[in-house]
């Protein structure tokens, strides 16, 4: 017996094509992101950019918070990574929980 997330699978989907049309770029941002790592950028009015792992994914807590950058910003960024809406403290406090 299973649990149907459907909103969970649709923003893992719409990462997933996200990342794979980043991939596809040129951009020497994009080449120095190891293997099962994505990068996001962090921030109210500065943005920092950290490389986090895929398994991230598979948080509760992680994907609350993409769904809250869906909204705030979709899912195309000129930057190469995601944007997320939150303060920088906030964001490594939140993955300084999370299991790698």
């Amino acid at each position: 017996m299973g649990f149907r997330l459907p909103g969970i699978f649709t923003t893992k989907k719409s990462l997933i094509r996200c990342l794979s049309s980043s991939n596809q770029t040129a951009d020497s941002k994009t080449v120095d992101i190891p293997k099962g790592y994505f990068a996001v950028y962090v921030g109210e009015s500065w943005k920092k950019r950290f490389v986090i792992p895929i398994s991230y994914l598979n948080e509760p807590l992680f994907l609350d918070l993409l769904t809250q950058a869906e909204e705030e910003f979709g899912y195309d960024h000129p930057m190469g990574g995601i944007t997320i809406p939150c303060s920088e403290d906030t964001f490594l406090h939140l993955t300084s929980g999370l299991s790698v």
